[in-house]
């Protein structure tokens, strides 16, 4: 389980994961992370795993954003549960 930590007045939570076999950091809204970690178990992965198939997609940009727009673009392909 990634190490968690909320990081002041900004919203974010920055958490801990290990990509690649480095440990990085990623601070993300809470929602954001919620999203992911539904997504991740929806897929049947770690959140780690999630994380380290989105950064090796990812072409430019922090990890942070890659993750956001990953996340976004999930949702709009996705149906919503009824």
């Amino acid at each position: 389980m990634p190490s968690t930590k909320a990081t002041g007045s900004t919203g974010l939570t920055k958490r801990s994961v290990v990509l690649h076999g480095h440990a990085t950091s990623v601070a993300l809204e809470p929602a954001f992370w919620a999203a992911l970690s539904a997504w991740a178990e929806e897929e049947g992965l770690s959140l780690a795993g999630l994380i380290a198939a989105i950064d090796r997609g990812r072409e430019a940009g922090t990890l942070a954003s890659a993750i956001r727009v990953a996340v976004l673009d999930y949702a709009f392909r996705t149906p919503p549960a009824r």
